[in-house]
């Protein structure tokens, strides 16, 4: 299988509203349609995780968020533009996906991938694509793709191919809150 055979096999995955264990710019994620509950519910399930604790989602372009944010700070571009490493940014205000992702006061984590799988991924299957570790809640994360439980492996509908036998470890991004008028915290 080819690198865009994984990719037209998630986009058929995702369009169906299953669930994917693909690669990501920081660990493996186990990704769905982030405007599809359905798919969002089942991801929860999957990680025996409260379904009151936010998911992030990917997406292509910060181009795009305004499709998903009501008042993009301005400073989030800039950041977005300027960031060595992964970071995803929690912004006020998101809308178009779906309601059992978002956080508290309509929060959503949202990232900008650079590694040219989840990035093509993105672009390709044109909405915010959901990416939460691969693991079950409670249990370590998996910085590889040999680390991941048997059980979140035989859950999603698609593993992707690609990059399974690179054993170098990966880690989770930075995470910030960015509100509308400007202020931010540091999550991680």
């Amino acid at each position: 299988m080819t690198f865009d055979d994984d990719i037209k096999a998630c986009i058929k995955i995702l369009n169906e509203g299953g669930l994917i264990l693909y690669p990501t710019d920081t660990i493996w994620g186990i990704g769905c349609d982030a405007t599809k509950p359905d798919a969002v519910k089942r991801v929860y399930e999957l990680k025996q995780r409260d379904d009151n604790k936010a998911l992030i989602v990917l997406l292509d372009s910060a181009d795009r968020l305004d499709h998903y944010v009501i008042d993009v700070p301005p400073m989030a571009r800039e950041l977005i533009e300027v960031a060595v490493k992964p970071l995803t940014i929690i912004y006020d205000g998101a809308f178009n996906v779906a309601h059992n992702l978002l956080g508290e006061n309509d929060t959503l984590g949202i990232r900008i991938p650079h590694d040219e799988f989840a990035h093509r991924l993105c672009a390709s299957f044109g909405k915010p694509i959901v990416s939460t570790s691969a693991n079950v809640s409670g249990h370590s994360t998996a910085r590889t793709f040999s680390e991941i439980d048997p059980l979140i492996k035989q859950g999603v509908d698609y593993v992707v191919k690609y990059r399974q036998g690179d054993n170098s470890p990966h880690v989770a991004s930075n995470i910030i809150m960015l509100s509308s008028d400007g202020t931010f915290k540091i999550i991680r």
